[in-house]
């Protein structure tokens, strides 16, 4: 019987090269395969990195606050406190050179209380300034202290001016009719506005407070009856809005009875700067048969002394 011859073909390397190839040929087209039918969802998300974030709101213009019992001149104080001239030396140094306010940033709020007294007549002064930080990152840190602003306004019992819209119809600030620094209006600020007492509503509250005590009576405050702005409304020294001092400003002015024979009359200014908030309280108090202390001439000195604190802010 004849053999069927046999005849050499792909062995050894030639038939594992083959195999090789048959493999990798596979291969490559599964991976195709597994490319062509990937998520849509995979491609979505990388759409999505190149959109653009959010605007983030711009920060105020003050970082730091500056020292605020040295930055009331010595004249300036001579004038608000005539009792101390009396005093002994060191007893004058030390009215002068003020209480500051027990603050835990002086970042972020700083204050200080001058007081001089004599038998019939007591000065006292007293600054609170606060720099305000909006953590909203589509607020900034100007509408956030505006809303702060209008609070302190409303507190006051002073009312807010009627602004009519804008040409572009575009948000506004309540107490200023400039436009909101973010293109809308800080959350809050225009619920407080709809709360504002209407023109020629009495104010009711007490002045500003002092640093310790940021709202209602400054501490040390006499207890009785008050009259805001007594005596003052037919002269134009009502408790009112201020257009010549800060981004916005008011004024607010009461007189207290103080047990049988005294009288206290106690005047406050408030100004904005940016996202910086100052408050400055002068008092008088008067006692037996010396007259009542004047609401021109503690409104001039307390006008004089914001002013110099807004000059020192654009310094």
């Amino acid at each position: 019987m004849q053999r069927k011859r046999y005849a050499p073909g792909r062995t050894g390397s030639a038939a594992r090269t083959a195999v090789v190839l048959a493999l990798g040929l596979g291969l490559g087209a599964g991976l195709t395969a597994c490319s062509a039918g990937a998520p849509a969802d995979d491609i979505a998300v990388d759409a999505k990195a190149g959109q653009a974030a959010a605007p983030v709101a711009p920060p105020g213009r003050y970082r730091t606050l500056f020292e605020p019992c040295g930055a009331v001149p010595q004249a300036t104080l001579k004038d608000l406190l005539p009792g101390a001239a009396a005093l002994p030396d060191a007893e004058r140094d030390k009215a002068y050179r003020g209480v500051a306010a027990v603050t835990y940033d002086t970042d972020r709020r700083v204050g200080c209380t001058w007081r001089a007294d004599t038998p019939d007549t007591s000065h006292r002064l007293s600054l609170d300034i606060e720099r305000v930080v909006s953590y909203d990152a589509a607020v900034s840190d100007d509408d956030r202290a505006q809303e702060v602003y209008v609070r302190k306004q409303l507190a006051a019992g002073i009312p807010l001016p009627t602004v009519p819209p804008t040409a572009t119809g575009g948000p506004t600030d309540p107490a200023t009719g400039a436009p909101s620094a973010t293109g809308k209006p800080a959350e809050g600020v225009s619920a407080l506005a709809d709360k504002a007492p209407s023109a020629g509503t009495p104010t009711t509250s007490a002045p500003a407070g002092t640093p310790t005590t940021p709202t209602g009576t400054p501490s040390g405050a006499p207890t009785g009856s008050t009259t805001p702005g007594a005596g003052s409304a037919a002269t134009g020294l009502e408790p009112r809005v201020l257009d010549d001092l800060g981004d916005v400003a008011y004024l607010d002015d009461v007189l207290s009875t103080v047990g049988a024979n005294s009288r206290e009359r106690a005047v406050s200014v408030v100004f904005r700067t940016s996202n910086v908030i100052v408050t400055v309280w002068y008092r008088e108090q008067t006692t037996g048969s010396a007259e009542a202390p004047d609401s021109a001439e503690l409104q001039g000195k307390a006008r004089n002394l914001a002013r110099q604190l807004a000059e020192r802010l654009e310094e």
